[in-house]
């Protein structure tokens, strides 16, 4: 029998939280000083006949934590509620490259208020376009331009695969170049 090494290197691993408690979640992991991300956006509801605009989770139950295989090992351990996302192909924990990752979270810091959220199932990308930004506020990401539920126009959508997606705010198309033509 081959003994395999697990690398000890940091990752960011896609992982759900039961019962909603992803703000739970970030709590404790942001007390411990491990690196996390929770996809947020603005929701607008009435308190007292006025309009209040919060910050909640885009996708309730989703964090994705950065750490290593033994860590979160043990962060599963002391929180039981933190589970892995598996691809329903390979079974394989989903792991989000570094670079993909870093991009995904930098279009929420971009533009919070006019991004959609999406489940990877919502978004059909066999009748997109591979695109990259030229121009504007998302200078130099590439995704994917589709139609999408909610919008008018269509929009450059990142995804991860099997977890979530983010379309973009509507960018002018001059600012869009073909990727991969």
């Amino acid at each position: 029998m081959q003994n395999k090494e697990i690398p000890v290197t940091d990752e960011w691993y896609a992982m759900r939280v039961t019962y909603n408690r992803a703000m739970v979640a970030k709590a404790v992991l942001d007390g411990m000083q491990v690196r996390n991300f929770v996809p947020m956006r603005y929701n607008v509801r009435v308190v007292n006949q006025k309009k209040v605009k919060e910050l909640v989770p885009a996708i309730s139950n989703l964090i994705f934590v950065y750490s290593n295989v033994h860590e979160l090992k043990e962060l599963k351990r002391k929180m039981e509620y933190l589970q892995y996302i598996v691809n329903s192909r390979t079974k394989e924990k989903i792991v989000v490259p570094q670079d993909q990752m870093k991009r995904f979270m930098e279009v929420q810091e971009v533009d919070n208020e006019n991004i959609l959220w999406f489940s990877p199932h919502e978004i059909n990308f066999s009748k997109g376009m591979n695109v990259r930004v030229v121009d504007g506020p998302f200078k130099g990401y590439e995704g994917t331009l589709v139609k999408v539920k909610g919008a008018r126009d269509r929009r450059v959508v990142v995804a991860i695969e099997g977890v979530i997606a983010v379309a973009m705010a509507s960018i002018d198309k001059s600012f869009l170049q073909p990727v991969g033509v």
